[in-house]
């Protein structure tokens, strides 16, 4: 199951209070079980657990520059927006 438009509306990153990028299918648009929320500019990936976004930032992921210009890279490929621009 995906996270709802009205909810993606509303998310945030925490920290950087920016929109997120959401990867339904996980990074390479297959795989619904390895869905993730990507913050750019804070460079943080949240986990989604049972359709429930993890928005901790000490629970997150902080990535490498370098990774997260890949994965917004690949958002690209993929058609993804950041959430609050649908």
């Amino acid at each position: 199951m995906a996270l709802s438009e009205d909810l993606l509306a509303v998310l945030a990153c925490p920290e950087s209070k920016e929109p997120l990028l959401y990867f339904a299918a996980g990074e390479d648009g297959k795989q619904a079980d390895a869905a993730f929320l990507l913050s750019p500019g804070s460079r943080l990936r949240y986990r989604i657990e049972g359709d429930v976004p993890v928005m901790l930032v000490e629970e997150a992921e902080r990535l490498e520059a370098k990774e997260v210009d890949r994965l917004v890279k690949r958002a690209e490929a993929l058609g993804i927006r950041a959430a609050g621009n649908r």
